[in-house]
């Protein structure tokens, strides 16, 4: 069995998260944690919130709040709706912990120490009506290389260049929108990413598995030119920059980047969890203790990719010492709000905390899941949601639930029965099915999430089409044997359901297991008899509706709380 660790992508403190947040790193994540667990491996998914910079301070100021205890309340909020989406975390961490602190002073001084890091004097924006130094996010202005109009001071989201705020043409304050911006001098670290490129390449060139998307990222910013970037802010809240133990002279009033920081917090947040549970965080994360045998797994946006691709391997690289280091980046693209992008102002878009006042967790799983922005943008329709969930979760896998399991009840005394012998459709089916897991098993190994969701529509559809064949309520007209086999194998399909269904639908599965007295949710071997496991003479019993359909006058109330397609 492996050792596999997995990082989402930390969820940054300011609010709680929306759909396309949750799609694109923190439930892939999730679903690939089940399943590998589920297979038997040892898992460690690691998560935590992203509490440093700029918008923290300012949600903080607007919510009347100091900056901590924002955070800390934030914090608990983003916990819980975590929770309450089944998202199985070892750890839930927080980049605020002393873990992070001292990991990321550690590693500036071993930069350091390896002439990778520059004190300079920079000229930055400051902006004379909101009496501060502005990050690089909060300038904005018209990009200088493909003329995007709102391009941030740190990248562009529209042509994808990493920028400095002061490449931009016509820049306002993101804060006030203010155009009363000064340049004036500061001095700040800097890490010399151009002196480690080649290191930098030659790992990349070396991850030969990672999917298109992720290395074509790497590949654009690397054929670009690396450039030296500051790592240092002029802010209060963040990791302070010491030097020797002490607050580095004339740097006392600054912080580390929250984008130098934020990724340590993955090996900061393991050390929260060792600390917390007993266990050992280094044989996780270092090559000389152990970590050699360890799988590093990360999920994330697109959006995300340059920092993980470039900038943490430029620290963790220029380091020399034998840190872990990523094995597979999983990336995606954006879930979109019919056509645009969710926005909280303008009612558009369902944030966590709402989805799962609608729907339960699992409708938002199957659907974010089964047709999420893996290989390209996709958008979230109530239309969609409302068809996908009807057509799979309502008519295909929970019909097919409650139907065997009810007549069982009706017709067999609710038990699993005995009687019959297994027959050439039995034998078939039994060979279809273990195909069908073969395809699912192949595709969650690929993490193609969408592939591996079709590929168990398919198989409980071959649940469905055995029972039209088998028709155990017609053959127990004048064959009780023949259907008693019909109905022994429709159970343990339900029992095969489940475990198939439980890494995107852990809620479900419980309760689809339950209701054929199974409490197996292993993921089935390829070798495995997956149609004769139950005991006849199991009590069975029917759940209630596991999936209620969505109605249009749902669809229509959404569509007016939230935004739908009259209202983009």
């Amino acid at each position: 069995m492996a050792r596999i660790l997995i990082t989402s992508a930390l969820p940054y403190i300011n609010g709680i998260k929306h759909l396309g947040n949750l799609a694109g790193s923190m439930l892939p994540a999730d679903v690939w944690a089940r399943f590998k667990r589920a297979q038997g491996h040892e898992v460690l998914y690691i998560c935590a919130t992203d509490e440093h910079g700029t918008p923290a301070e300012l949600a903080a100021a607007a919510a009347g709040q100091d900056v901590r205890t924002y955070c800390d309340e934030q914090h608990e909020i983003q916990k819980a709706a975590g929770q309450a989406f089944g998202l199985s975390y070892d750890w839930f961490g927080r980049s605020s912990n002393p873990q992070n602190h001292r990991l990321t002073q550690h590693f500036a001084e071993a930069l350091e120490k390896n002439g990778l890091i520059e004190e300079r004097l920079d000229r930055m924006i400051y902006s004379i009506d909101d009496a501060r130094f502005l990050p690089d996010r909060y300038v904005e202005g018209t990009c200088p290389h493909c003329g995007h109009v709102g391009a941030r001071g740190d990248q562009c989201d529209n042509c994808g260049r990493l920028l400095d705020p002061t490449d931009l043409i016509d820049p306002y304050s993101s804060v006030s929108g203010s155009k009363n911006l000064e340049v004036r001098d500061t001095r700040h670290l800097y890490l010399l990413q151009t002196k480690i490129e080649p290191q930098i390449r030659a790992w990349v060139d070396g991850k030969t598995g990672w999917q298109v998307l992720a290395k074509s990222i790497a590949y654009k910013h690397l054929d670009e030119g690396l450039i030296d970037r500051g790592i240092t802010r002029d802010l209060a809240w963040g990791v302070p920059v010491l030097k020797d133990g002490f607050p580095r002279p004339g740097m006392e009033d600054k912080v580390f980047y929250v984008w130098f920081d934020a990724p340590i917090e993955y090996i900061a947040a393991t050390e929260e969890w060792a600390e917390a549970t007993g266990g050992s965080w280094r044989d996780w994360w270092r090559l000389d203790e152990g970590a050699e045998d360890v799988r590093y797994v990360q999920f994330m946006g697109k959006d995300n990719v340059a920092f993980h691709t470039v900038s943490f391997p430029a620290t963790i690289i220029g380091s020399g010492e034998p840190w872990k280091t990523v094995d597979q980046l999983k990336a995606f693209n954006w879930l979109n709000w019919y056509g645009g992008k969710f926005s909280t102002s303008q009612k558009r878009g369902v944030f966590m905390d709402q989805a799962l006042e609608l729907l339960p967790a699992d409708y938002w799983r199957w659907r974010l899941t089964a047709y999420g922005p893996e290989h390209a943008d996709s958008a979230f329709t109530w239309e969609d949601f409302q068809a996908s969930t009807n057509k799979d979760l309502a008519d295909v896998l929970g019909n097919f639930v409650n139907r065997i399991v009810k007549f069982a009840e009706s017709k067999f005394d609710g038990v699993v029965p005995e009687g019959g012998e297994a027959g050439p459709v039995e034998i078939q089916l039994e060979a279809d099915i273990k195909a069908g897991i073969a395809e699912a098993t192949e595709q969650f190994e690929a993490m193609e999430f969408r592939k591996a969701a079709q590929a168990l529509r398919a198989v409980w559809v071959l649940g469905n089409e055995y029972l039209q064949v088998a028709a155990p309520w017609t053959a127990l007209k004048t064959d009780r044997d023949r259907a008693a086999v019909g109905v022994r194998t429709g159970l343990n399909l339900v029992a095969l359901f489940a475990r198939l269904a439980a890494p995107i639908l852990p809620f479900s599965a419980e309760k689809i297991a339950a209701s054929v007295g199974a409490t197996d949710l292993s993921w089935p071997g390829a070798d495995e008899a997956v149609l004769n496991r139950l005991a006849v003479g199991q009590t069975v019993a029917a759940q209630g509706v596991l999936f209620a359909k969505i109605e249009d006058a749902q669809v229509a109330e959404w569509s007016e709380r939230f935004g739908g397609a009259e209202h983009t």
